[in-house]
C-alpha cells in the first residue's frame, strides 16, 4: 500500500465527527490490504492508531524541525517506512546520531508535502486524527466481515489490536478464536467506569434486592497482572510491560500458592508500619527504579488456574475460586451485599485504612477487557478523573520559568485528534511537580503559541475536582469546577483517559 493512501484515509477520518463515518472511512482502507502480508496489514492497522510498532526510534520533533524539500509525486509505501524506522531504531554507538539523521533526511525526501507533514505527526506522537484503538477494532470488524466481540476478545487475548489485525481481515472468526489466554502472555485488563457515588454504582451495576454486587475496596497502587507456570512466574503492569525482575517479593508470594498455572489480577502497593497505604508514588518509584521500598501484592481477581481459563466464568464463581487459592492477607478486601447502607459502611472502612474508594462490582459478568462498561464501576470520595495534557502555559510570579497552567483533555472519537480541551488548572501543583513536569512537557513539545507550549498527548494526569458544569467556552460543552492536579499517572496510557461521555454523566447527577 502506498503511503498516500493511508495519508488520505487519515484526512477523511480527521475531516469528520461522526464515530460511523471514521469507521466507513478506515474500513474502507483496510478492505484494500485483504490480500497484503501479516506484517503489512499489522503496520498499517498501528499507523491507523496512531502508533509507531517501535516501541523507540531516537526521534523527535526537534529532529524534524528541518526537513528536505518534499518529493513531487508519491512513491513511499507503508512498509518502506516501516523498514526504515526500525533500521533507525536498532542504530546505536559512536556516529549513530549522524546515521540517524541521514536516513531520516533520505525518508523524507521521499515524501510528498502532506506525506511528510503526516510522518512527522506519527512519529513524533501528534498525530490527532481521531482514530483511537476502539475505532479501528470496529473498522477491523467491518472490513474483515467478522463480529466486533470476537475482534475485542481476540485482542485482549493477544495483548493488542495490531496482533490480530491479519486474523480479522484474512482469516475470519475461526482464526480470532484461536487467540486464546497464554499462561506467560500478558492479557488486556478489564476496566471500571466512573459513578459519583455508591448508590449511583449499584444501580449501574444492577444490584437490587436479592440481587448482590461486590464491593471490592480500591487500591491507590500499581496493577499488575501475575503469570505463573510450574515455578516460572511473570509479572506485568497494565501497559503489559514485563516488571518481573523489580519485584522479588511479589514474585515469591505468587510461587507459593498452591497451584501449578494461575493468571491473577491485582495490585501492588507500599504500606507503612501499621498497614496503612503509603503515596501512590512510593508505589510507582518503586516498580520503574527498584528502589528499596517493599511492595505488598493484593489481587481482586482469578483469570486461569490449572488448565481451566475462567475468563468467560462469571465473577462470582471466579472470585469463588480466588478466595480458594488466595490468602486473604494478599487479597483486595471484599463486600457482598445488596445493601446500600452496609456498601456505604464498606467504603468508610476504606478510607480510613488509607485507600482511595472502592469498585462495585457485576457478580454475573465475565472478565472483558476494553471498553469502560457496567460491569466494574469505581467510586471516590474525592472526584477524580484521568485526563490528557494538552497544552502547557510558562507561568508568571512566583512560577516564572516553570511550565505552569496544564490544558485538560478527555477522549472523544469526534474530536480531531480524539480529545477535546475542558478546561486549563495549575492548582495543587508542589514546586517539585512544578520542576518535574518543565521538563517532562519540553521534551513532548511540538510547537508553541506565544506563551504556550503544545505537547504530544501522551501524559495522564489525575485531576480532582468538585464538580462538571456546561460551558460553551469549551468544544466539549463541559468544563470542570476546582479542577486541582491530583498526581500524574506515568502507569496509565492516554486510550485509559476517562471519555468526554463520563464528564457528561457527572453533569446530569
Amino acid at each position: 500500500m502506498l503511503l498516500a493512501d493511508l495519508v488520505a484515509a487519515s484526512a477523511e477520518v480527521s475531516a469528520t465527527r461522526s464515530r460511523k463515518a471514521k469507521v466507513v472511512s478506515l474500513a474502507d482502507l483496510l478492505s484494500r490490504i485483504l490480500d497484503a502480508d501479516p506484517d503489512e496489514i499489522a503496520t498499517v492497522t498501528s499507523y491507523l492508531a496512531g502508533s509507531l510498532r517501535q516501541r523507540r526510534t531516537g526521534l523527535g520533533w526537534r529532529s524534524m524541525q528541518s526537513l528536505p524539500a518534499p518529493a513531487a509525486e508519491s512513491s513511499l509505501t507503508v512498509p518502506e517506512v516501516h523498514l526504515t524506522l526500525q533500521r533507525i531504531s536498532e542504530l546505536e554507538g559512536a556516529g549513530s546520531q549522524q546515521a540517524r539523521a541521514d536516513a531520516t533526511a533520505a525518508l523524507f525526501s521521499q515524501a510528498t508535502a502532506d506525506e511528510q507533514r503526516w510522518l512527522r505527526g506519527l512519529i513524533t506522537g501528534e498525530l490527532r486524527q481521531g482514530a483511537l484503538d476502539s475505532l479501528v477494532q470496529e473498522a477491523l470488524a467491518v472490513a474483515g466481515g467478522v463480529p466486533l466481540p470476537a475482534v475485542r476478545r481476540a485482542a485482549m487475548m493477544a495483548g493488542s489490536t495490531v496482533a490480530i489485525a491479519p486474523a480479522a481481515l484474512t482469516g475470519g472468526s475461526e482464526a480470532l478464536a484461536a487467540f486464546v489466554l497464554e499462561v506467560g502472555r500478558p492479557v488486556l485488563p478489564m476496566l471500571a467506569s466512573s459513578a459519583p457515588s455508591i448508590s449511583a454504582a449499584m444501580d449501574k451495576t444492577g444490584a437490587a434486592p436479592g440481587r448482590p454486587v461486590a464491593v471490592d475496596t480500591k487500591l491507590d497502587g500499581i496493577r499488575i497482572q501475575a503469570h505463573r507456570r510450574g515455578d516460572e512466574v511473570h509479572l506485568a503492569t497494565r501497559s503489559l510491560d514485563d516488571i518481573t525482575s523489580r519485584l522479588p517479593e511479589v514474585v515469591e508470594v505468587v510461587r507459593a500458592l498452591p497451584a501449578q498455572s494461575l493468571v491473577l489480577d491485582g495490585e501492588v502497593l507500599a504500606l507503612d508500619g501499621s498497614g496503612r497505604a503509603r503515596p501512590f508514588q512510593e508505589t510507582a518509584s518503586r516498580t520503574s527504579t527498584h528502589d528499596g521500598v517493599h511492595l505488598t501484592p493484593y489481587f481482586f481477581d482469578l483469570l486461569h488456574l490449572d488448565g481451566t481459563d475462567l475468563v468467560d466464568a462469571p465473577a462470582h464463581e471466579r472470585l469463588a475460586a480466588l478466595e480458594a487459592l488466595v490468602p486473604e492477607r494478599h487479597r483486595a478486601a471484599r463486600v457482598v451485599t445488596d445493601d446500600p447502607v452496609i456498601a456505604e459502611q464498606f467504603v468508610v472502612d476504606a478510607l480510613a485504612l488509607g485507600h482511595e474508594g472502592v469498585v462495585v462490582k457485576d457478580l454475573a459478568a465475565p472478565y472483558a477487557a476494553g471498553r469502560r462498561g457496567a460491569s466494574w464501576v469505581k467510586v471516590k470520595p474525592v472526584h477524580t478523573l484521568d485526563l490528557v495534557v494538552l497544552a502547557v502555559e510558562w507561568g508568571s510570579g512566583r512560577r516564572r520559568g516553570w511550565l505552569s497552567n496544564i490544558h485538560l483533555g478527555a477522549r472523544d472519537d469526534s474530536a480531531p485528534g480524539g480529545f477535546v480541551m475542558l478546561g486549563k488548572t495549575f492548582k495543587g501543583m508542589t514546586d517539585e511537580m512544578l520542576a518535574w513536569q518543565t521538563e517532562r512537557f519540553l521534551a513532548l513539545e511540538t510547537h508553541r503559541e506565544g506563551h504556550v507550549v503544545h505537547v504530544r498527548p501522551e501524559q495522564v494526569v489525575e485531576i480532582a475536582f468538585d464538580g462538571v458544569q456546561r460551558s460553551s467556552r469549551y468544544r466539549g460543552g463541559v468544563a470542570l469546577r476546582f479542577a486541582r492536579v491530583f498526581r500524574y499517572r506515568e502507569d496509565k496510557t492516554p486510550d485509559e483517559a476517562d471519555t468526554i461521555d463520563t464528564l457528561r454523566g457527572y453533569l446530569e447527577n
